[in-house]
C-alpha cells in the first residue's frame, strides 16, 4: 500500500514539474535563444536595464520605439511566445512583462506559491474514496 501511495506522488511530482516553466541557467544561455538586434533581444536588454518588469508602453519607450498599435502588437506578441513557453520572460499583470530572472516574477516567487510541505504528501494523497473506505 505505501508503495503504491509513494509511486502515485512520484508521478504526480512529475506531472507538476512539466508545468513549471524552463528558466535560462545562465544569462548567456538566455542570450543565445535570442537573435541579437532582435526585438525581444531589445525588450530583455531594456527589461535587464531597468530591473523590473514594465507595461508594454514603458517597454517600447525603454526600447525606443515609437509607441503605436504595430509596435505594441509586435513586442507583445514576440515576448508572448516565450511567455507561453516559460522561457525567459513573464508577464506578471496583463500587458506588463518582466524577466523570469526577476525575483517579483509570478514563476520565481516562493511566497505566492503557498509554503512547502517537507513532511512528503498528506495521509490520503493519491488514494481515492474506495481506497479511504477499505482502509478505514
Amino acid at each position: 500500500m505505501q508503495i503504491r501511495e509513494a509511486r502515485a506522488y512520484v508521478q504526480a511530482l512529475h506531472d507538476v514539474a512539466k508545468h513549471l516553466p524552463r528558466e535560462a541557467e545562465t544569462e548567456k544561455e538566455a542570450d543565445a535563444l535570442l537573435r541579437p538586434g532582435s526585438g525581444v533581444a531589445d525588450a530583455r536588454s531594456a527589461l535587464l536595464k531597468a530591473g523590473k518588469p514594465l507595461h508594454i508602453v514603458d517597454l517600447l519607450r525603454a526600447m525606443g520605439r515609437e509607441i503605436n498599435r504595430k509596435n505594441k502588437i509586435g513586442v507583445s506578441g514576440s515576448i508572448a511566445a516565450y511567455v507561453r513557453k516559460g522561457e525567459i520572460f513573464a508577464r506578471p499583470k496583463p500587458n506588463t512583462f518582466g524577466l523570469i530572472e526577476f525575483a517579483g516574477s509570478p514563476s520565481a516567487t516562493a511566497a505566492e506559491k503557498g509554503p512547502v510541505n517537507s513532511k512528503g504528501p498528506p495521509e490520503n494523497f493519491g488514494l481515492d474514496e474506495a481506497d479511504e473506505t477499505a482502509a478505514a
